[in-house]
Order: structure tokens, then C-alpha cells, then sequence
């Protein structure tokens, strides 16, 4: 983010159409840091079925859904999240899933190296 505001409204269209045509069925955007910063925010949009594989927490992190529906597993109960909804993602290792034409918020802030 440069300071200007964001139209997260029209970025979750353009990145639903972008998910429905690619062939992983995502399409992601960061819209605030990056790999180098303490805190980013990406948003994510999934297809129906499409996910992202288990992997490691690299820090605190939320997840908002923006459109859709999604489930979060991890070795605690798998959690259903629909629009609207926040959750804070578990420190340990998950995974997560569009149940149906997805758009989330994903915010991460980096625990210290």
C-alpha cells in the first residue's frame, strides 16, 4: 500500500476471474508488505475444490473471508469460515480449501528470525 486507498471490492472480482481461469483454480494479490516486511496482507481468491497445501505458520496470522466459502484444517477441528467471518490461523502446520468460489484475506505478521 502507498498511502492511496484500495478497492478490495473490485480487486476480489478481478482476482475470482483470474482464479476461475487458472489452472491451479487461485489467483493472489499482495496489497500490503511483501516477503522483506514484519506484516503483509494478500488477498486470495480460490475455485471451488482449489486450496492452498499444508504449510508452515511464519507468524500470527488471520484469515477474513471476503466471498465465499472455506474450510481451514490443521490438527485441531477442521473449521468451516463463511463471508464475513475471521479466524486467527492456528500456529501450527494447515492447510485450507475453498468449498466453493472463494476470496479471502490473509494477514501475517512475521515472528522475528
Amino acid at each position: 500500500m502507498n498511502g492511496e486507498p484500495q478497492d478490495v471490492s473490485e480487486m476480489t472480482r478481478d482476482l475470482a476471474a483470474a482464479a476461475a481461469g487458472a489452472h491451479s483454480g487461485r489467483a493472489a494479490h499482495t496489497v500490503h508488505g511483501g516477503h522483506e516486511a514484519t506484516l503483509r496482507q494478500t488477498v486470495i481468491a480460490l475455485r471451488g475444490g482449489a486450496g492452498l497445501a499444508e504449510h508452515e505458520n511464519p507468524g500470527e496470522a488471520t484469515l477474513l473471508v471476503l466471498e465465499g466459502r472455506v474450510r481451514l484444517t490443521s490438527t485441531a477441528a477442521p473449521q468451516e469460515l463463511g463471508k464475513g467471518q475471521l479466524l486467527a490461523v492456528p500456529v501450527e502446520r494447515h492447510a485450507l480449501e475453498a468449498l466453493e468460489d472463494s476470496v479471502v484475506l490473509l494477514t501475517v505478521a512475521k515472528l522475528p528470525a
